[in-house]
């Protein structure tokens, strides 16, 4: 993107706007504010696609009735170490903020601790999560689908069966934790809507048409579309690509089944009785090294492979090998000093939202 087609933000400006716009769309103070700092948070990694970008759809969801402020995560099952969350389609910045919390005390306390969350609103960048449990010394696994919104194609396929099914690890190496955190789909549908508003250009062959031609133009997901319409999948007859062809449709399968259907909350298929919208299941484990005894060696072993795997020499030598993580880590430090960038696109819809509420821009 030219400077032309880009608007810098502050990241303090940015949070206040969307904090503003989910007050007046009907959350309150604390509910807002912890949804903009999240979505910005997304925005400063560098995952756009997970960023405020999503305003404007999340504001339609409420208005529709598919997510709903003021709700918390309600208990299901209460087995100690391992428990089921019913998110009660609140947002998903919220119900799955509760989940962790609750996931990272039981591990404190009795060293693991499986929460299976169901009918959350879109939890946003998974890595987040991941990133709090190692603040808190934990490693943790997440496993995400989301119900009710199939967009990818399984290998070999040109039809919809699976959600973009994100998979997160987190491990709290000292002084560089690791933090991986990807779409099982070749890019995230955010992504494609990124793309759709002027950002950056999906590769070429990041979906797939219905007669099986690869393709980048987010048309095929959406369909036909003016600048200022909201992306909605169901316009398009295309589907995204899992990455790593075979390899991460596998993955995806086991996204869905996980978080999914063990979680009870359904998986990437069409949508039964009343339910309208999507929702996001989780399945996450969290593990206490300091209670499997082994902690010191976790990070003496851990650490010393770490750099030993970051000192291999690169291909090009103005590009080291980076640790899942370091990127956003970069990206944050950059877009805190610089402005958050958003496409012109992007930052019109976020305007004109705002001035649908009433808030000021």
């Amino acid at each position: 993107m030219t400077n032309a087609q880009v608007q810098l933000v502050t990241a303090g400006a940015l949070e206040t706007m969307v904090r503003d716009i989910f007050v007046a769309a009907g959350c309150d103070d604390e509910e807002g504010g912890h949804i903009a700092r999240e979505l910005v948070g997304a925005n400063l990694t560098g995952h756009d696609s997970h960023g405020v970008v999503r305003v404007p759809i999340y504001v339609d969801w409420m208005r529709a009735g598919y997510v709903l402020p003021g709700r918390s995560a309600q208990m299901v099952t209460d087995g100690g170490a391992f428990v089921v969350l019913d998110g009660q389609l609140g947002f998903g910045q919220t119900v799955a903020t509760q989940a962790v919390a609750l996931g990272i005390e039981r591990a404190q306390t009795q060293g693991t601790c499986i929460v299976a969350l169901r009918s959350a609103g879109h939890i946003g960048r998974v890595g987040a999560y991941a990133e709090t449990a190692i603040a808190a010394g934990l490693i943790s696994i997440h496993f995400v689908n989301v119900a009710g919104s199939p967009l990818v194609a399984p290998f070999g396929a040109v039809e919809r069966r699976f959600s973009t099914a994100p998979f997160a690890i987190g491990l709290p190496l000292p002084e560089r934790p690791v933090v991986l955190d990807f779409a099982t789909s070749l890019v995230a549908e955010g992504k494609v809507q990124v793309a759709s508003y002027g950002g950056r250009p999906l590769p070429p062959d990041a979906l797939v048409a219905p007669d099986g031609q690869r393709s980048g133009d987010p048309h095929v997901l959406y369909g036909a579309y003016a600048s200022t319409d909201l992306r909605r999948p169901s316009g398009g007859t295309g589907a995204i690509r899992a990455f790593g062809e075979h390899k991460g449709s596998g993955l995806a399968l086991m996204c869905e089944l996980l978080a999914g259907a063990l979680t009870g909350g359904g998986c990437a298929g069409p949508l039964e009785g009343e339910r309208r919208g999507i929702a996001n299941g989780m399945l996450s484990v969290y593990l206490s090294p300091a209670h499997f005894g082994t902690q010191a060696e976790f990070e003496r072993i851990g650490r010393e492979y770490l750099d030993w795997v970051l000192a291999a020499r690169p291909i090009d030598e103005e590009a080291p090998v980076l640790a899942p993580g370091e990127p956003e880590a970069r990206t944050r430090a950059a877009r805190l000093a610089d402005g958050v960038p958003l496409p012109v696109a992007t930052w019109d819809a976020l305007r004109r939202t705002a001035t649908e509420l009433g808030v000021a821009t």
